[in-house]
């Protein structure tokens, strides 16, 4: 059994990894969001979002991930795993991780517009579903919400030099 601290370093230690993930997906030009999944102290599966690189509206970090996992564990269900997101879960993916059967989900940041675990609509914890997540929030946080930020600043000034001026 781990104790609080090492729980707390071993949250850590996975949400840096995501955090690669969320900086890989960014030189692609992906929304930085990364994503792993990890049983016991081994990673079954690391992603950033892909959905620009594969036209697919739903190659989501998680998604992708949960893919990989689930292919390396043998089963859709994931029943042991604890997932690690840089930024809240969508309705999609919180729905995904529901249906995985995922025992626990980390993430970062909250998304306060499409953030569908804790701040829209309590997927994960929703006693309408048949399974329900342990969530654990705010690890790395500002790191997490930090990365989103560079990403959409940079985007904005971006599309502002891009611009045409008014003639």
């Amino acid at each position: 059994m781990l104790t609080e601290d090492a729980g707390i370093r071993a949250d850590e230690r996975w949400m840096r990894r995501a955090l690669r993930a969320a900086r890989d997906a960014m030189l692609l030009d992906e929304v930085p969001i990364g994503c792993c999944v990890v049983v016991g102290d081994e990673l079954l599966s690391v992603a950033g979002n892909r959905t620009r690189t594969l036209c697919d509206p739903t190659a989501h970090a998680e998604i992708v991930a949960l893919r990989e996992a689930s292919w390396i564990a043998g089963n859709y269900r994931l029943t042991d795993a604890v997932v690690y997101s840089t930024i809240e879960p969508c309705a999609m993916c919180a729905g995904a991780l529901v249906q995985a059967r995922v025992k626990r989900l980390v993430y970062g940041a909250r998304d306060e517009r499409a953030g569908a675990v804790d701040t829209q609509f309590g997927i994960c914890a929703s006693s309408s579903l048949n399974h329900q997540i342990h969530v654990t929030s705010g690890v790395l946080e500002s790191e997490c919400r930090a990365i989103m930020q560079e990403f959409f600043r940079a985007r904005r000034k971006a599309d502002a030099v891009c611009q045409m001026p008014d003639v």
